[in-house]
C-alpha cells in the first residue's frame, strides 16, 4: 500500500493488521495514563527520547476515541532512538520503524492478556516538522470545541463505514485531518 509522507511523496509499506474500532466516551484518566507511560519510557531510555507529549482523539477533552494512547516522543536524533530499540521493546513495545512516515520511529503496546492496542509511540528527532504538527492540531482542537466536535462526527462516520478495520478508517479520516492540521498549522 502507498501511503502520502504529509511532504505530498508516498512510501510503499506494509500495514499492521487491522483491529476493530471502538470509539469511547472520552475517559479523563486517559491523561493520566500517558503521564504515566511516558514517565515509564523516559525512565527507561532518557537521554534516547527527551521530551514526551500526549496528542491524538484521547488527548482532546470531550470527544469520543480509541482508547488507544498517541505519545510523541523527542529524541535527540535518530540514530539515539535506533541504538534504544531493545530497551524500547523490554518495555513490551513492538518495533515498526518509520512505518510509512520518514524520519519517525513508531512503536505499538498492546495489553498482554487481551491483546488489545493501548499507545501508539511516535518518535521524531528534535526539531522535526511533525512534532509540531501533532501538537498543533491536538491545541487547535482543545482551543476550538466547535472543530473538536466536528472531528468527532468525522470519526464517527468513518467508525460506521469502517468498524471492523482500523487501517480503512484512518486512511478515512486522512482528509480531514491533514486540511485541519494545515490549518491549526497557521496558529501555532
Amino acid at each position: 500500500m502507498a501511503l502520502e509522507t504529509g511532504d505530498g511523496s508516498e512510501h510503499e509499506m506494509t500495514m499492521l493488521p487491522p483491529y476493530a474500532v471502538r470509539l469511547l466516551p472520552h475517559d479523563p484518566q486517559w491523561a493520566e495514563q500517558a503521564s504515566v507511560e511516558a514517565a515509564r519510557i523516559l525512565k527507561a531510555i532518557w537521554p534516547a527520547i527527551i521530551e514526551m507529549h500526549h496528542v491524538g482523539s484521547t488527548a482532546i477533552p470531550g470527544i469520543a476515541a480509541k482508547p488507544i494512547i498517541d505519545l510523541v516522543g523527542v529524541t535527540p536524533d535518530l540514530e539515539k532512538i535506533e541504538a534504544s530499540r531493545s530497551a524500547i521493546e523490554a518495555l513490551g513495545y513492538a518495533w515498526h520503524g518509520e512505518y510509512g512516515l520518514e524520519g519517525r520511529r513508531f512503536c505499538t503496546l498492546s495489553d498482554p492478556d487481551s491483546g488489545l492496542r493501548r499507545f501508539h509511540l511516535h518518535c521524531y528527532a528534535d526539531g522535526d516538522h511533525s512534532i509540531r504538527r501533532h501538537i498543533a492540531f491536538r491545541d487547535y482542537l482543545r482551543a476550538r470545541p466547535e472543530m473538536a466536535e466536528a472531528y468527532q462526527r468525522m470519526k464517527e462516520s468513518c467508525a460506521a463505514k469502517h468498524p471492523d478495520d482500523s487501517n480503512a478508517y484512518t486512511i478515512c479520516k486522512d482528509t480531514w485531518i491533514k486540511k485541519t492540521e494545515a490549518e491549526a498549522l497557521k496558529y501555532y
